[in-house]
């Protein structure tokens, strides 16, 4: 009895037939007739569900996929068509993928919709740059543009996001990104008086980003405060501004501002996200250091940063330590890593706060010291590092980084007793800056929340609510497995 049970139990999964995957090309028409539902409907939701489902399938596409694609959504021997095929390379006709279903009757296209005509553009796009035929994408998205410029619909806004960045990722592969700033605000004024805020949030980080490719600070700043804003709606847009913004602030030397806004971009990036998560730690470690905070050994441990991070953890170090020495060699060994990280003049900064540091450690040490001792022990290679010396403990005094006095006559540096820092307010403002951070969360956990329209007034039925969770359960899935491309 028990081999016959085995014996059907093992025969029981032979019988059971599994429906076989979708090819990719029935993937994109899919996509496609999504699009249509979404212009028909005038659902803008539907459109951005497309366009994630396009992600996912990014690395699957092939020259011939998308020419058979382009042949279904698109009239054969349109001007679309013609350019379009164009870009893609020319394959065998065994290489080809084509849907025998149905490939065998060709519906007619009765009306050509603006919505699937631009995504068409947008994933011959994707491909060349994956392809790395950098100068095809140039030409390909220049192409978008000058189509954009002319189409006004509010359901194409999505995908037109989406090619403003690509536009000006082909650009800046070929090194060619100031061509193309004076069409970026050209384009920017259009999404303004159109009232295109997905592409506003989109084309003025684009716009920041072109300027501090260039360094300019100063034009990036002007431009960001004179912007239109308005509450986000991409998160990694906004992730984009504030991590821009940050940088901006870093240089102005206002860094209580950077760090909250580089802190605030690493916490709201997606985790795929590495890249850019990587960046918005480093500039804020930069930042903690130039406000005299020592970062946690639990920054530098993230999974996946161990290795990109070890330069600025050991640069860490050297500032906790405030060895002027170790800085020095720190900086000479890791400066390629630094210049391309463009955090080197950064860097120049923090030597004043690794002499602070050890003047710091050296108050707290000695009651009374020479000066000519302190100099020695902060490693001050100077003509005359005595009097070095002075100028930097007279300043730390007035600063106060240091409770101490000078006696010139004697050439010490006299520490006063260290009092209870639970004695001062210094501990409520702590408290109180972590409740206001917890309460700022809240506040935009709460306004990010969304509801479907008129759930107070229909009860959904339970087909209609298992197809919502399944549509849910899809649009997490994508979110969660959405490529880091964006960043």
């Amino acid at each position: 009895m028990t081999q016959d049970l085995e014996m059907k139990e093992r025969s029981t999964p032979s019988n059971s037939v599994s429906a076989p995957a979708p090819s990719t090309l029935q993937n994109l028409k899919e996509i496609g007739s999504l699009i249509e539902t979404g212009s028909y409907s005038k659902e803008v939701r539907r459109i951005a569900r497309a366009v994630r489902l396009t992600i996912a399938l990014r690395r699957k596409l092939t020259a011939s996929v998308i020419s058979s694609f382009l042949d279904h959504a698109l009239t054969p021997g349109s001007d679309a068509h013609a350019k379009l095929s164009a870009y893609l390379p020319k394959e065998d006709d065994h290489e080809m993928e084509v849907d025998a279903a149905t490939s065998a009757i060709q519906t007619p296209v009765k009306h050509l919709l603006p919505e699937l005509e631009i995504y068409c553009y947008l994933l011959v796009l994707l491909f060349l740059i994956d392809q790395k035929k950098y100068n095809e994408a140039k030409a390909c998205s220049s192409a978008s543009i000058v189509w954009l410029k002319n189409t006004n619909r509010r359901t194409v806004d999505v995908i037109a996001s989406r090619l403003y960045f690509y536009y000006s990722y082909s650009y800046e592969l070929t090194g060619d990104l100031a061509e193309i700033r004076g069409n970026l605000l050209a384009l920017h004024r259009i999404a303004t008086l159109r009232h295109d805020e997905l592409g506003q949030e989109t084309l003025l980080n684009l716009l920041l980003r072109n300027y501090l490719h260039y360094n300019l600070y100063d034009q990036a700043e002007k431009l960001r405060s004179k912007a239109p804003r308005f509450e986000a709606h991409s998160n990694q847009q906004f992730c984009r501004y504030l991590f821009y913004l940050g940088k901006i602030r870093t240089i102005q030397l206002e860094y209580t501002d950077a760090k909250e806004s580089l802190l605030q971009a690493a916490r709201k990036a997606p985790v795929a996200a590495r890249g850019f998560r990587i960046q918005c730690n480093k500039w804020a470690v930069i930042v903690r250091l130039l406000l005299g905070e020592i970062p946690e050994r639990t920054v530098f441990m993230q999974k996946g940063m161990v290795k990109a991070l070890r330069p600025y953890f050991e640069l860490t170090n050297a500032v906790r330590i405030g060895d002027l020495e170790l800085f020095r060699n720190i900086a000479d060994k890791f400066a390629s890593t630094f210049s391309s990280d463009r955090t080197h003049n950064l860097i120049v900064r923090l030597r004043h706060n690794v002499i602070r540091t050890g003047l710091r450690n050296i108050s707290i040490s000695y009651s009374r010291i020479s000066l000519a001792d302190v100099a020695k022990k902060l490693r001050l290679n100077s003509a005359n590092p005595v009097a070095d010396a002075e100028s930097i403990v007279a300043k730390a005094i007035r600063d106060g980084a240091i409770d101490a006095t000078l006696d010139h006559a004697n050439g010490w540096m006299v520490s006063k007793e260290t009092g209870d820092i639970y004695s001062t307010n210094e501990p409520q403002l702590a408290f109180n800056s972590r409740i206001a951070f917890c309460l700022n969360m809240h506040n935009e956990a709460v306004r990010a929340l969304r509801f479907p329209p008129n759930t107070h007034k229909e009860k959904e039925s339970a087909e209609k609510r298992r197809e919502r969770q399944q549509q849910e359960q899809e649009l997490a899935k994508h979110i969660a497995e959405e490529d880091d491309d964006d960043f």
